[in-house]
């Protein structure tokens, strides 16, 4: 039988369950999730072979308007992975009215030659009522494939995705090796497993001018030792982040670490350290530093 395979983007505007899809979809969490907007900083790609079958998931920035080069480039990476994708998973809160940059992006998508997917998530906090209205507006506005509502978070409905993808996959290679989940190094996995207990664990001033760097990832006796740099843009969030007497970094460090050590299957010890770098997310050699490469 034929191996056969196809390139999904997610896509959609913040904070509407993008993440928490990709790792439903996958089976495994390899993207962050957070309550807060605009987690999602990079391309991340999930991979899942089942049997001849290879779904390449690409989970993107949600879409707003920049504010500074880290918004730029979030907006660049979003574009260029839906303009690659065979298929597109539009995600929208089941709940909430159609925005402008929604409108916009959904127009775009219909007329483009990706295959639009329309996915209605979050249906199960939402008035049945609404969300029949929501679909019936999107269904005499736009032109799409298919719309599904689901439950991201509760996993329920995810079989209704692969139903509609499946006829749509095509003959191919597969690109990746079929007990491979996502693109991403093990480094960069992890600094994003720190980043996300920066987002759930600290104030609202400080998330989004947090970076994570990872200065020392090695082997040693059985024991992965890790040692990352949180950059921060004041000296205020410097002092949110170590909280007094350290014991905010100590509960960073120890959930992290719990993930982490899941995550690789081993021992983990880690090592944080907190610095300032006034305005990183608008120098542009900070944000290639940090991973950000603005060039693509």
């Amino acid at each position: 039988m034929a191996t056969k395979t196809a390139f999904i983007t997610i896509t959609g505007k913040p904070n509407v369950g993008k993440s928490t899809l990709l790792n439903a979809l996958v089976g495994e969490k390899v993207a962050i999730v957070s309550r807060r907007p605009q987690t999602t900083r990079n391309r991340i790609t999930g991979v899942l072979t089942k049997g001849e079958n290879q779904y390449v998931f690409i989970d993107t920035p949600g879409l707003h308007r920049p504010k500074n080069l880290l918004g730029e480039y979030m907006m660049r990476a979003a574009g260029n992975a839906s303009q690659d994708a065979d298929i597109t998973l539009f995600v929208m809160d089941a709940g909430a009215r159609l925005t402008p940059a929604e409108r916009d992006a959904l127009k775009k998508l219909s007329q483009s030659d990706t295959t639009l997917i329309i996915v209605m998530n979050k249906v199960d906090v939402v008035n049945k009522g609404l969300l029949a209205k929501n679909i019936s507006d999107l269904a005499a506005e736009f032109d799409f494939h298919a719309l599904i509502p689901l439950s991201a978070k509760e996993k329920d409905g995810i079989d209704i995705i692969f139903k509609e993808i499946d006829p749509l996959l095509v003959e191919s290679v597969h690109f990746f090796p079929d007990d491979m989940i996502t693109d991403q190094p093990e480094r960069q996995l992890v600094a994003e497993l720190i980043r996300e207990k920066v987002l759930r664990l600290t104030d609202e001033e400080v998330p989004h001018g947090v970076a994570v760097a990872i200065e020392e990832f090695k082997e040693d006796d059985g024991i992965v030792r890790i040692r990352a740099e949180i950059f921060c843009e004041k000296e205020a969030h410097k002092k949110i982040l170590i909280g007094k007497n350290g014991a905010m970094l100590k509960k960073i460090g120890s959930y992290a670490r719990i993930d982490a050590e899941e995550m690789l299957g081993t021992k983990v010890h880690l090592e944080l350290w907190v610095k300032v770098k006034e305005n990183w997310r608008d120098r542009k050699a900070l944000l290639a530093d940090f991973g950000y490469n603005n060039e693509e």
